[in-house]
């Protein structure tokens, strides 16, 4: 039997106690929690105070609408009546200005009318004269020739 060594033998040493945790206060972590409380109430004001402004943002502008809405409205019921009087007063111009046209075409017209009236009566006139003067003359004529005849058939006669 004979050749093995011994195992080595092992000793095992107790682990040491654990540490004793000792409380310590001190003023890094008081003032920590300080100022986390004070975070989160500065925080809660600073939100409590822009819902707030935005209401009352909210508000003005909802009026400053309300009141821009009712002056462009107000602007434009002036603009349209001011627009319709200007209408009336061009059309009353306008059918002033076309009664008076309308009489002057009338006169003019009758005036008109009433030369080529003149001027037609005076030419039928003419007409009637010149052609009387004609009839007259061709009767005249016609007696001549027939008178000549008849004293060229009587000296025809006589001879």
């Amino acid at each position: 039997m004979g050749g093995r060594p011994p195992a080595p033998r092992v000793e095992y040493i107790p682990a040491p106690p654990p540490p004793v945790t000792v409380s310590t206060p001190t003023q890094s972590l008081k003032t920590q929690t300080e100022l986390a409380k004070l975070t989160s109430e500065q925080t809660r004001l600073n939100m409590e105070t822009g819902a707030e402004l935005d209401r009352i943002n909210e508000e003005f502008y909802t009026g400053q609408d309300l009141r821009r809405y009712r002056a462009r409205g107000a602007e434009e019921r002036l603009l349209s009546e001011t627009q319709g009087e200007q209408t009336r007063a061009t059309r009353e111009t306008e059918g002033a200005q076309t009664r008076q046209t309308r009489e002057t075409e009338g006169t003019q017209e009758r005036l008109t009318t009433q030369t080529r009236g003149q001027e037609q009566r005076a030419t039928v006139g003419k007409t009637a004269e010149e052609t009387r003067e004609t009839n007259l003359q061709q009767e005249q004529f016609r007696r001549y020739k027939e008178n000549r005849d008849y004293q060229q058939s009587r000296d025809a006669y006589k001879s």
